[in-house]
This record gives structure tokens, C-alpha cells and sequence, in this order.
């Protein structure tokens, strides 16, 4: 085996749009504070976080096989919550000035802008935060990367959104508006935005881990199935109609379900091939029957991180199914898109010597 290949640097590019995104969501919460005063937005910002910890929880309990590098994450939420968000409603305005210049009421331009513009132009800046990602393509190894990906932008967006949302209504009716579109808006539809922008990741992530002639075809497919439950939900909220929007929450509990689907059978495929793969490495000392019934089940793999760190070494079991599962994502890629085979051999030995380390303890 080769030498432990250096840890990869992190991207400049993602740092500089963390920081920029980060800067530009906080210069927008100023406004807001600024607007608002200490009490609305000091109400409007507890209840727009109050969901944030079970949301992002739920999120990541997605990815945790192979979780994903936390600066990817904490860009993609970032950009949801700064770069989106303000291009999102500067867009949105300036198109709905476009059609009270061309001479359209403003019912009927306000309609529009909430039902066509906004989930049109908000949905292709959630979304795009994966395609910047595209350059980093070695970190998305599956379609639940894609959707633990798009619902951290999502994620980031709807908690600035919200946050504008109570401190208005605060500001028009007060402290009872705010608590009962947080019902609305916080209980009952917490998860509209990262539902909606995972139909774009799930896109992305198929794009990137398939060989078929027409896998790029599944980012538009995506990004209008992200516009079209968007534009459902805005719809049937503006029209407060109780049937439309209950047919609007069932369509968008659908596609929740199916995205559970999606990422719990590909949970269930990743350690079937666990079975496959790693008994090929038996020979090198690193995968034995023991390991191989620890690392097939999610309940194997929680107690033997107890065990160990109840016997101080939790690192180091953490590390080494972290290494396994890695190992095994690799094989998948190979197998889905195919790889040279110096890249294979490299990243391969590379994580057998983190294996290595680990089983050292």
C-alpha cells in the first residue's frame, strides 16, 4: 500500500462564497433589525431558528454513512440564506416591475410574481449552489448527497424568508400575526423549501453518478419539478383556500416520501455492498467477519462506536467505518461512471492505510 495521501486542502473558491454568502445574510438581518426594532425582530428571529436544530437534524441523519464535509454543507446553507435570497427577491421585484410598466394590474402582477416568478427565479438560485458544487463532483457519491445538498440551501433560504415574513406580519397585526403564520410557515410546512430544491439535487446527483446518454437530461427535469410543487404551494396559499391547500401539502408529502424512498434504498444498496466489496480485502488483515457484521447495520455501527469510546478509541472507530464506507462508495463510483485505473488504485490505498491506522488501536 502506498503512503496516507494528505489531507485535501478546502476549496478557496467555497470559502469565498461561504464568506460572502455569510456576510450577505447578515447585512439582510441587519436591515431587518434595523426595520424592525429589537422586539419584532428579536420575535421573528426566535421563531424563524426555533425549527432550525429538528430540521437540520432530520437532514443530516440522511447522510449518516458517509456524512459530508461541513464546509460543503455550511456553503450550501450560507448561499440559501444570503446570495439566494437577496437575488431571489431583487429578481422577483424588478420582474414584477416589468409588468406594471407594461400596463397589468397589481393584483394580477402580484399574482404572478408569487406563483410564477418566485419559485422560477428562487428555485434556479437554490439549485445552483449544486452546480457549484460540480467542481467538488467527488463529494456527491450519491442521490441522497444531492438531497442532503439542496435541503441545506433550502434550509438557509426559509429561515431568512421566514424571519422577513414574522417581522411584517408582526408589524401589521403584532405578536399574534407572527405566532399564527409561524404555525403555517414553521409546524405545518417547515420543510417546503428543502423539499422543493432536492428535486434539483436529486437531479444533479443522478447527472453526476450515471453513464446513461441522457443523465444530464435530469437537472431540468429536476428544476421544473422544484418549480412546479413551489409555484403549488404559493399558489394555493395565496388563494387561502383550505381544499387547494390541502391538495398542495399531499402532492408535497408525496414527493417527502418519495425522497425517504430514494435515500433509505440507497442506504439499504450501499451496505448490501459492503457485503460485496469488502471481503475482497480480507487477505490484507483489515476486514474481518466481525467487522463486516459491524459495518451492515446502522445499529452495529452506533454500538461499536459506544464500545469504543467507552474504551477511549471512538476516533479511531469512527475513522475506520468512515474508511469502509468510503472504500465501498468508490467501488460504486467505479462501477457507475467508471475510473482510471491509477485514480482507483490511489484513492483505494489511500483508504486502506486510513483503515489501517485505525485497526492500529
Amino acid at each position: 500500500m502506498t503512503a496516507p495521501q494528505p489531507a485535501k486542502r478546502p476549496s478557496k473558491a467555497l470559502l469565498i462564497g461561504l464568506v460572502v454568502s455569510g456576510v450577505i445574510a447578515l447585512i439582510v438581518l441587519g436591515l431587518m433589525l434595523r426595520k424592525g426594532g429589537p422586539v419584532g425582530f428579536g420575535l421573528s428571529a426566535l421563531l424563524g431558528i426555533a425549527p432550525l436544530p429538528v430540521l437540520l437534524a432530520a437532514v443530516l441523519s440522511l447522510d449518516r454513512l458517509e456524512p459530508e464535509p461541513k464546509l460543503h454543507l455550511a456553503f450550501a446553507f450560507a448561499w440559501g440564506g444570503g446570495v439566494a435570497i437577496v437575488l431571489g427577491v431583487g429578481l422577483t421585484l424588478a420582474g414584477q416591475a416589468l409588468f406594471l410598466r407594461a400596463g397589468y394590474g397589481t393584483q394580477l402582477v402580484n399574482d404572478v410574481g408569487t406563483v410564477f416568478l418566485a419559485p422560477v427565479i428562487e428555485e434556479a438560485l437554490k439549485g445552483s449552489a449544486l452546480l457549484l458544487l460540480l467542481r467538488r463532483k467527488q463529494e456527491i457519491d450519491g442521490l441522497t448527497d444531492g438531497i442532503v445538498y439542496a435541503s441545506m440551501a433550502g434550509l438557509g433560504f426559509a429561515a431568512v424568508e421566514n424571519i422577513g415574513y414574522y417581522l411584517i406580519a408582526f408589524g401589521q397585526d403584532g405578536t399574534g400575526a407572527a405566532v399564527r403564520l409561524f404555525v403555517l410557515r414553521g409546524l405545518i410546512d417547515p420543510l417546503g423549501h428543502p423539499i422543493y430544491t432536492s428535486m434539483i439535487g436529486l437531479g444533479v446527483a443522478y447527472a453526476l453518478t450515471r453513464r446513461t446518454p441522457a443523465r444530464f437530461a435530469a437537472i431540468p427535469l429536476g428544476y421544473l419539478a422544484a418549480v412546479f410543487l413551489h409555484g403549488l404551494w404559493n399558489g394555493a396559499a395565496s388563494t387561502q383556500s383550505l381544499a387547494w391547500l390541502g391538495t398542495a401539502y399531499l402532492v408535497i408529502m408525496v414527493a417527502l416520501v418519495l425522497l425517504i424512498v430514494v435515500t433509505v434504498a440507497e442506504r439499504r444498496q450501499l451496505i448490501s455492498k459492503m457485503g460485496v466489496y469488502l471481503p475482497g480485502y480480507a487477505s490484507t488483515g483489515l476486514v474481518a467477519e466481525d467487522d463486516l457484521r459491524m459495518l451492515s447495520t446502522l445499529k452495529g455501527r452506533k454500538e461499536a462506536r459506544k464500545w469504543a469510546r467507552g474504551a477511549g478509541l471512538g476516533r479511531a472507530m469512527s475513522d475506520y467505518q468512515q474508511a469502509a464506507t468510503e472504500l465501498t462508495m468508490l467501488h460504486l463510483r467505479a462501477e457507475r461512471q467508471g475510473m482510471e485505473p491509477h485514480r482507483f488504485t490511489d484513492e483505494r490505498d489511500a483508504l486502506l492505510n486510513s483503515m489501517a491506522q485505525a485497526r492500529r488501536w
